[in-house]
């Protein structure tokens, strides 16, 4: 299993915005954190990535999973042990509803996502199974998240990380050869060829 905390962001289609009456008033947002066999955007320029079904199924029967606003641990909006987070998989993808806390950050989070400013989820795991492929005709690999130990769940505005925060170690940490070292890798394959050739014209 990966040691690395990953965070994804995905721009939501929509998130639901439900508010019900009654002896106290319950505000719900509800959506997917992610759609199954959906490729990503461009990860670090390297690779797409997609989440299998079931990858989430040992985390929504083992974890407690909690709910934060922004990623930040100290606004939580629910969690699944009290159950006002709650999480499932379908054909579709992983579905969410939450029901908001009645305190500033949860009267936050609702008035931005009812007003639209908020329109993405991200969501926290480790990696405890995944395949790779390359992809030759794109010269990008494509990983196939299996299994994940998922333990956060994120409305928030923006992507948890940009392709400037990565470093080549990354890269290097998750098995694959990075663009760069595929680009010098082939040419001194060319360089070679090129000696070779000298040689036979020379002999």
């Amino acid at each position: 299993m990966s040691k690395e905390k990953v965070l994804r962001f995905i721009p939501a289609d929509n998130i639901e915005v439900r508010s019900s009456e009654g002896e106290s008033t319950t505000r719900t947002i509800a959506g997917y954190v992610v759609k199954f066999n959906q490729r990503s955007q461009l990860i670090w320029g390297e690779f797409y990535e997609r989440v299998a079904k079931g990858a989430f199924s040992s985390s929504l029967r083992d974890n407690t999973i909690k709910a934060f606003w922004n990623h930040r641990s100290d606004f939580v909006l629910g969690s699944t042990k009290n159950a006002t987070l709650r999480l499932w998989e379908d054909d579709v993808g992983l579905r969410f509803e939450i029901d908001l806390p009645n305190n500033s950050w949860g009267n936050d989070a609702f008035e931005s996502i009812q007003r639209g400013d908020v329109d993405g989820v991200s969501f926290g795991f480790y990696v405890r199974a995944d395949t790779w492929q390359y992809l030759k005709e794109e010269d990008v690999y494509e990983r196939t998240l299996l299994d994940v130990n998922l333990f956060e769940v994120s409305p928030t505005p923006f992507p948890a990380y940009t392709d400037s925060e990565v470093s080549q170690r990354s890269i290097n940490e998750l098995g694959i050869t990075s663009k760069e070292q595929r680009k010098r890798e082939l040419q001194q394959e060319k360089m070679l060829i090129e000696l070779e050739l000298d040689l036979l014209d020379c002999s």
